[in-house]
């Protein structure tokens, strides 16, 4: 049974203004609808991954070793299976001898928590976390702009300079994005940064992505121009998503990421139909006509500023690789000047 008390939607966080760049369908699926999807093993190996890297700075600074972090994965799994049980179907049981159903299959979970050991590993090619110490991890934020559009978000990791430079560091368990997809790459951090500068009163002096899968470090030193800029296209996107709150008017965009989408038996460019509207729907008033120019010439219609998905959306196998458009290089942790 569908929940009644479904309400419009009241604040934007990057994944969600995300999701709405992507496909406004997809939007209306998951925060509107809330239609459930299987987890996936992707994104279960980088909430693992995660995990250790924010409860390895629990340890004093000299024990903060690869070892130590690789033992960490087994338990973080086990940690995030208590919490949620459903997990346990990314790994099926096998059918034993007489077809009753057997053990987990050990293989394949021996492979993925592998996996998500070596990106652990990795992860100290590119900071050194014995000189490191995060005045925050796992930070939720939340401001509300001067428009009274409710901003929020969870950055990884806050470095505060003694100085008192601020850095944002975010973590990827997938490829660093080739130079064309940087910009969507580096969108959430400038939403990130975009926040604490509401809440604190100072941009933020680096924006740094971690990609633990190919081992780069994209960073970005944001100024007011960037920060201004991603909050007038916040304010375009929450418009567009209020008048699709009201009219129900929320189309699907097709494009390569739908072959992963879990929602396709709703989708109308599948031949599915979507659930009910949930929200009441406000009769929608024709549109105006096209003004013409001064020379007497149809204007046309307004410019599309949609932007295309993000590159963290795209699955892990599909992924573009390379080095990303701003400033991009393999470190050993060592902070940039002031940090």
């Amino acid at each position: 049974m569908r929940d009644a008390a479904v309400t419009a939607p009241d604040s934007l966080s990057p994944s969600r203004a995300g999701d709405f760049m992507q496909c406004p369908l997809l939007y209306r699926f998951r925060v509107i609808d809330r239609l459930p999807e299987k987890p996936s093993a992707a994104a279960t190996r980088g909430t693992v991954v995660h995990a250790v890297l924010e409860r390895l700075f629990d340890v004093p600074a000299a024990q903060r070793s690869a070892p130590r972090a690789r033992a960490m994965v087994v338990r973080e799994w086990e940690r995030l299976l208590a919490r949620r049980p459903e997990l346990a179907a990314l790994f099926p049981e096998q059918a034993g001898e007489d077809g009753s159903p057997g053990p987990a299959d050990g293989n394949e979970l021996a492979r993925w928590l592998a996996e998500a050991e070596g990106l652990v590993e990795r992860w100290f090619s590119l900071e050194d976390p014995t000189r490191l110490e995060p005045a925050e991890r796992e930070l939720r934020v939340e401001a509300r702009l001067e428009s009274g559009l409710r901003v929020r978000g969870i950055i990884d990791r806050v470095d505060v300079a003694p100085t008192g430079e601020v850095r944002i560091v975010d973590y990827k368990t997938g490829k660093a994005p080739r130079p064309e997809y940087a910009a969507g790459a580096l969108f959430q951090m400038k939403f990130y940064a975009l926040v604490l500068w509401r809440l604190r009163g100072a941009v933020p002096q680096r924006l740094q992505l971690v990609y633990l899968g190919s081992g780069d470090v994209l960073t970005y030193d944001p100024g007011e121009s960037d920060l201004r800029a991603v909050e007038r296209k916040l304010l375009a996107l929450w418009e567009a998503i209020r008048r699709a709150t009201e009219t129900g008017d929320w189309r699907p965009r097709p494009s390569r990421l739908c072959a992963w989408c879990d929602h396709q038996a709703h989708c109308p460019e599948f031949g599915g139909t979507p659930p009910p509207y949930p929200i009441s729907v406000q009769p929608r008033l024709p549109e105006p006509r096209e003004e013409c120019s001064a020379d007497g010439q149809d204007a046309g219609p307004e410019p599309d500023t949609r932007t295309d998905a993000k590159a963290g959306d795209v699955p892990e196998s599909r992924r573009p690789t390379g080095s990303a458009g701003a400033e991009s290089a393999r470190t050993q942790g060592v902070a940039p000047p002031g940090l």
